[in-house]
């Protein structure tokens, strides 16, 4: 679930219309469901209602957490990290019980800092002792799967094929989609061990960040997913223009708000919005140049994650570049 740029915690049951975002009615007596998802970057909660069309978000909280730090270098969860990510789980917890949410209808995974993390396990069982929260590890594929289930209804039904880019903080997943006789099916997925802070950990940026730093790290990914994706049909339906990619992260939103210019993040123009190839590459031209100072001060993204953007930025820019789709519409959401 990618977090909302610049807002390390979020609260959206103040304002909510009575009908879903499609129109569809809302039944005020139907049952809350809560999914919570803590990342190696993000820790975020969303609570829904049933309506006719799907659900409604009636509540959500997102905070960063940076739970991946410095993983990659000991294999190992740090004791400040496991720390800030128990308090945001400790306030997702309290929000569930004041929203009456029943735990048969929370589904609360951990993905790859949990996985990869010896002490893993381990911080799940405190997690569960100390807030009643039964955090479950899940797999890769696990993880695709729900990210492209998360993004569905913003395919082009026109379209043949669809790659699905979700940009976590420790991995990255790839999901290649195309449509048979049975409609748009998956095809190939691959998880990439590199996300927005692995990468950010192994590129640290230069005092005055350059395009060369920024290459590099197009490249390190480039280079994660080179053995990966689907046969030459895939390819040639992209190629002829028939295919689109959905690209779900925080980075991804960010470069999004810089293409908009918005002063403030705005998930209703950002969730769905359609973005060429050359839009991307422009606004991630434009946040090399900013630095990191100026990348802290754009509301779209804040100091939170000033250092980590450029990385999400590379990440989709190696996966346009191996699979060089003209379209990438932009999701707010994922897991």
């Amino acid at each position: 679930m990618p977090e909302t740029p610049g807002a390390p915690e979020r609260r959206d049951s103040r304002s909510l219309p009575r009908r879903s975002r499609n129109g569809g009615s809302i039944d005020r007596d139907a049952p809350l469901y809560g999914a919570l998802d803590l990342g190696t970057n993000n820790c975020r909660l969303l609570i829904a209602r049933p309506a006719r069309d799907g659900f409604r978000v009636v509540d959500s909280f997102s905070r960063i957490v940076r739970l991946g730090e410095s993983l990659s270098r000991t294999g190992r969860l740090d004791d400040r990290a496991m720390d800030r990510a128990y308090d945001a789980l400790a306030l997702c917890a309290e929000r569930l019980v004041r929203k009456g949410v029943d735990p048969k209808r929370l589904t609360a995974v951990a993905t790859q800092a949990c996985r990869m993390a010896e002490n893993g396990p381990a911080f799940v069982e405190r997690v569960r002792r100390g807030t009643g929260l039964r955090l479950r590890i899940i797999d890769p594929a696990e993880e695709a799967a729900l990210s492209v289930a998360g993004c569905l209804n913003l395919f082009d039904p026109r379209a043949e094929a669809v790659l699905v880019i979700d940009v976590g903080g420790g991995s990255t997943e790839l999901s290649w989609l195309m449509k048979g006789a049975r409609g748009i099916e998956t095809v190939a997925w691959m998880s990439a061990p590199l996300g927005v802070v692995s990468l950010a950990e192994r590129h640290p940026e230069p005092k005055d960040g350059t395009s060369e730093w920024y290459e590099a790290m197009v490249a390190d990914f480039g280079a994660a997913i080179a053995s990966g994706g689907p046969g030459p049909e895939f390819m040639a339906r992209i190629e002829a223009g028939r295919g689109h990619m959905v690209g779900t992260s925080g980075a991804i939103t960010s470069l999004a708000g810089i293409h908009l210019g918005l002063r403030r993040y705005q998930r209703d123009l950002v969730d769905g919005l359609w973005m060429t190839r050359g839009d991307c590459e422009k606004a991630a031209d434009r946040l090399i140049a900013l630095g990191p100072a100026g990348r802290a001060a754009e509301s779209c993204i804040g100091p939170d994650r000033a250092d980590l953007v450029l990385a999400g930025a590379a990440i989709l820019e190696a996966v346009q570049r191996a699979w060089p789709c003209e379209r990438v519409r932009v999701a707010d959401r994922g897991l």
